[in-house]
């Protein structure tokens, strides 16, 4: 649901209201209980993620994660295999 700002014309009581989209807008004042309520013009409709984080990958499939698995055993085998010619060319 979003979040909606609205403003008092008389009062100039100022709040955040969580309605529907499909709800009317409010028009009775909460604070001065005239019908003087005013809903502001937001900065548009924007998702908000709130939390400790959301990564790209917290949600892919299981083959997605075991072609990944490969891929990484592959580069250090082969990262292995590097450290050893090293070795033993010195």
């Amino acid at each position: 649901m979003p979040t909606y700002d609205y403003v008092c014309e008389a009062c100039d009581h100022q709040f955040e209201l969580f309605q529907s989209i499909k709800a009317s807008p409010k028009r009775k004042c909460p604070e001065c209980s005239r019908v003087k309520l005013r809903r502001l013009i937001g900065p548009g409709a924007a998702i908000v993620f709130k939390g400790s984080g959301f990564y790209k990958t917290d949600y892919r499939s299981e083959s997605y994660k075991k072609a990944a698995a490969a891929e990484k055993k592959i580069a250090s085998d082969t990262a292995g295999k590097s450290k050893d010619k090293k070795k033993a060319e010195k």
